[in-house]
């Protein structure tokens, strides 16, 4: 693990928090290699039932420059440190509960990516965004391309790639590369994760499977989509469900 992310959990969401203020959050070797454990952790952890990325002043100012000419010399150090760079992104973006974004001040290169590989993204009104491989010679890695057009479309994601600069709160929010944009961000995710935590969980995680699988090129449901529905049908909380709406009460979940 790694001193600048840290992990807590608040009954059923947890938090992962980059903290790493002097350096705007800028994630390094280190922290990016730490992500598939923290992720696992969170995956284990049946209590848990939202995840919550966020930063401080900042999410993050991208990967740490400063080792680009030590651990990321070369060519081959270089296929080695975007292993580890995708690696942690694939965590995220591959964890089978539904994730969060908190996005304040610059979010920028890998911590743009951090934020595309989580399911929903919620910025301040001063957040700034962009993906500058274009100002290093690097070329985009696919996933991650594949999750920005996923989100702004292609036209939008040649624009941020292409030119590599920065763009406001209020353009991320018309192009779809943020979810919301609030004055307090910190309030929004909290109740925001609240609500998804007190959803059935058969549902949420069955929607986000099914959406993922769209996003893939699914055009029509198959056994594994069917698996899901069977699964919810014969879930305790389909009953709670049934019960509490018969009831007229909220479900207990």
């Amino acid at each position: 693990m790694d001193e600048h992310l840290t992990l807590t959990t608040a009954g059923a969401v947890a938090t992962l928090t980059i903290d790493r203020p002097a350096k705007r959050n800028a994630m390094s070797y280190a922290m990016w290699s730490a992500l598939p454990g923290l992720l696992a952790r969170v995956a284990a952890d049946d209590a848990v039932r939202v995840l919550v990325v966020r930063g401080g002043e900042h999410f993050s100012a991208g990967a740490d420059i400063g080792e680009f000419t030590t651990l990321r010399a070369g060519a081959e150090g270089a296929a080695r440190y975007g292993e580890a760079v995708h690696a942690g992104e694939r965590a995220i973006a591959d964890l089978g509960k539904p994730t969060i974004a908190a996005v304040t001040g610059f979010c920028v290169g890998g911590g743009c990516e951090i934020a595309l590989a989580c399911d929903l993204r919620i910025a301040a009104a001063d957040a700034r965004f962009g993906i500058t491989p274009a100002k290093l010679g690097i070329v985009y890695n696919f996933s991650s391309t594949r999750r920005l057009v996923d989100a702004v479309g292609p036209a939008w994601a040649k624009q941020i790639l292409f030119g590599a600069e920065l763009i406001d709160a209020a353009t991320a929010l018309r192009i779809g590369l943020v979810n919301e944009v609030h004055e307090s961000v910190d309030a929004r995710v909290a109740e925001l994760a609240g609500v998804i935590a007190s959803r059935a969980v058969v549902s949420v995680r069955g929607a986000k499977h099914i959406v993922e699988r769209i996003g893939d090129g699914l055009a029509d449901e198959d056994d594994a989509v069917r698996a899901w529905y069977d699964e919810a049908v014969h879930s305790a909380e389909y009953a709670e469900g049934v019960r509490a709406f018969l009831e007229k009460r909220p479900p207990r979940f």
